[in-house]
């Protein structure tokens, strides 16, 4: 699959730019760049790419940076993406710290190292020029985290949609790979009574009482057994102070699973639990915060053949047990429409989203060579 002269274009490249790669991942770190807040990322990575020759690179009306690649509107289109955004709300620039053989910043490896192999994969292109006889579309994306609510790559799919052959995103460790969708549903729900002075008012609906029944209830669920399926209450809120009778209370509540059937029945759960209060005359209301969907229609021959090439390039560079299983990802959007995807990492890292996050330093190498035969798997020769 990889041939003997691509493997050697890909050590020689990853082994000549080996400071250039760690000194774009400590740039894209140290730029905040929360979801739906990634302008200033993004115009980075337009500016970077600019410079080294991707005069087709521009920036979508969802903030995704894209980079076309042998994609006139013929052909169909093999899509590599990875996400500019962080969990983190901070707006002020991040610190990259050296200790030992790692490198400690909040998103370094989720996902800003396997941004910046994506990105060096672009470089690849340009500077060894492969004939594809597909299109190969380069996406650093928006909103992949938490309630971005995958923007970035929803609006990829619409603009591409049925040209879009296979999917493939670089995110997390590089011994893992994620081929199915683990679907989600999460809403905020927001209980109001009268409420009052916790003396003079005793007697009046507490808001956080009737928010805790609501709890109770939906906790009385017994998920379905078809596909692992969970639920969760994240977040309370409510309440002014210790002698008012709370007024108002709401929480975070979601549901996962990897299948379609058991997301509707948790649906209809939800529905049916939250209908009761609210004709037991409770001001109970529902805001969905979002939706992402699990696979449907996927193939699996197809699907199975893309991992097991996965499986085969990570080997060529790793030792290292893989382990294949399901995520929320980016890939999502298109195992949604049944297109055969898969998550890889191109980089080692842990205490994923958290301030302790760390990169051990040379998994970039290692990991670029990974991301770079990925890219090539679907050339068929050099140009230069």
């Amino acid at each position: 699959m990889i041939t003997n002269e691509q493997k050697q274009k890909i050590e020689n490249f990853t082994e000549h730019h080996k400071e250039m790669t760690l000194e774009l991942l400590k740039q894209l770190t140290a730029i905040p760049a929360p979801s739906h807040y990634e302008e200033k990322k993004a115009a980075f990575v337009l500016q970077w790419l600019k410079k080294q020759g991707a005069d087709a690179a521009y920036i979508d009306k969802a903030c995704n940076v894209v980079f076309p690649y042998n994609c006139e509107e013929t052909k169909e289109i093999i899509v590599f993406m990875a996400h500019t955004d962080v969990v983190f709300p901070d707006k002020d620039p991040f610190t990259v710290t050296e200790i030992g053989d790692k490198l400690y910043a909040p998103g370094i490896q989720d996902d800003n190292a396997n941004l910046a192999n994506l990105l060096m994969c672009i470089k690849f292109l340009l500077e060894y020029r492969p004939i594809m006889p597909v299109g190969i579309l380069f996406v650093a994306n928006s909103c992949e985290e938490g309630l971005g609510n995958l923007k970035g790559s929803n609006y990829i799919y619409a603009t591409y949609g049925s040209r879009i052959q296979e999917f493939i995103s670089f995110d997390g460790n590089y011994d893992c790979i994620v081929d199915r969708a683990v679907g989600s549903q999460r809403y905020r729900i927001q209980v109001k009574t009268e409420g009052g002075h916790s003396y003079a008012a005793f007697g009046n609906d507490n808001a956080i009482y009737k928010l805790s029944c609501i709890i109770q209830s939906l906790y009385q669920m017994k998920v379905p057994t078809k596909a692992k399926t969970t639920y969760n209450i994240g977040q309370i809120e409510g309440g002014t102070s210790v002698n008012t009778i709370a007024e108002s209370a709401s929480m975070l509540y979601e549901f996962r699973s990897e299948d379609k059937e058991c997301l509707s029945i948790m649906e209809q759960f939800f529905h049916s639990v939250i209908n009761t209060y609210q004709k037991m005359g409770l001001d109970v209301t529902v805001e969905v915060l979002g939706i992402r969907p699990c696979g449907v229609g996927v193939d699996e021959t197809a699907l199975n053949d893309l991992t097991n090439r996965h499986k085969e390039i990570i080997h060529l560079f790793s030792d290292k047990p893989i382990t294949v299983q399901a995520g929320s990802t980016d890939a999502n959007t298109f195992l949604s429409h049944g297109i055969p995807s898969n998550v890889i990492g191109t980089s080692i890292g842990g205490r994923t989203h958290t301030r302790e996050e760390w990169l051990l330093t040379e998994s970039m190498c290692t990991g670029q060579k990974i991301g770079l035969a990925s890219v090539l798997q679907y050339a068929n020769r050099f140009l230069i």
